[in-house]
């Protein structure tokens, strides 16, 4: 595992910012991280680098701890904060030429190749750069050094599409190159295209994990009965879950094939049915739709 927390809780006096927090993450993936402004992402990011000192429990990267060993664990990662900082009066060449010679893992070649691709003139100074342009710079910074983790933190903010779609091609790439990818985001359809795993964090607390791959063997029914529901079978008790809207009306979520599931709904008075993925933005919603 690239990063590992164990009950990792951080408070500001009675404040949780996190709460019992306790993620693996797999070398070689990309890990998205899911929730609202103020559900404690970037609290997590932050502790896990050792740029803050976590209340109670543990984290590593790398197996370096966040804690005791915060500069062995920067020195394997890259980070993109949600609002990058860069020098204004410096053009973008002169920043990717000063990260690249802070870091012997920045590659200003790779850099460079970042930056063009983005579609970035690295000719005009920062101030007179916009919001997207700076953080394409910053991007071309992060992707271009070579460390075990990249952390993304709402990476594709202030992006036109065409942008956004190339961050996650160098997401990809990264992976493709072995390396760790967290990508924190407010954008579902970004993670769900992208990630292989993701967790969902709510007042500082991981209320849901799941691959990527899992969430897509997801299907909701929708039905509607000529008679009422009779309620689920004994035989799918624990895998099927059924949220009833009405006498003769239920919505049934199953992570199972849908074969034997098909065959018993062709025993009930259907008067309607319609079959379609989960989706990510379903599993986000039970959560949060009501917070």
């Amino acid at each position: 595992m690239i990063v590992r927390t164990a009950a990792l809780t951080k408070r500001y006096g009675d404040f949780a910012a996190l709460d019992g927090c306790t993620l693996e993450i797999r070398e070689g993936t990309i890990f998205g991280l899911l929730g609202p402004n103020g559900a404690g992402k970037t609290t997590l990011l932050r502790t896990l680098l050792g740029f803050l000192a976590a209340t109670s429990g543990s984290s590593t990267v790398a197996g370096f701890d966040s804690a005791t060993e915060s500069l062995e664990v920067r020195a394997r990662t890259a980070y993109l904060p949600g609002e990058a900082r860069l020098f204004r009066r410096m053009d973008g060449h002169g920043v990717l030429d000063f990260f690249a010679g802070l870091r012997r893992e920045c590659r200003r070649d790779a850099a460079t190749r970042v930056a063009d691709r983005l579609g970035l003139d690295c000719s005009r100074q920062v101030a007179r750069m916009s919001t997207g342009m700076r953080q394409k710079l910053a991007l071309a910074v992060v992707l271009a050094t070579e460390v075990p983790l990249v952390i993304l933190d709402e990476p594709t903010a202030n992006l036109d599409p065409t942008a956004r779609s190339i961050v996650l091609e160098l997401a990809r790439e990264a992976r493709a190159a072995g390396r760790s990818v967290i990508f924190s985001s407010h954008v579902l359809s970004e993670v769900e295209e992208t990630c292989d795993d993701v967790a969902i964090l709510r007042a500082g607390r991981v209320v849901h994990e799941q691959s990527i791959d899992d969430l897509r063997r997801g299907h909701r029914i929708h039905a509607e009965l000529h008679g009422p529901f009779p309620g689920v079978p004994a035989e799918f008790a624990g895998r099927l879950a059924a949220t009833p809207l009405g006498e003769r009306r239920v919505v049934l979520e199953t992570e199972e094939p849908l074969a034997p599931l098909l065959g018993w709904l062709s025993t009930l008075p259907i008067a309607e049915v319609r079959v379609e993925p989960v989706g990510l933005q379903a599993v986000y919603d039970r959560f949060h739709k009501s917070a």
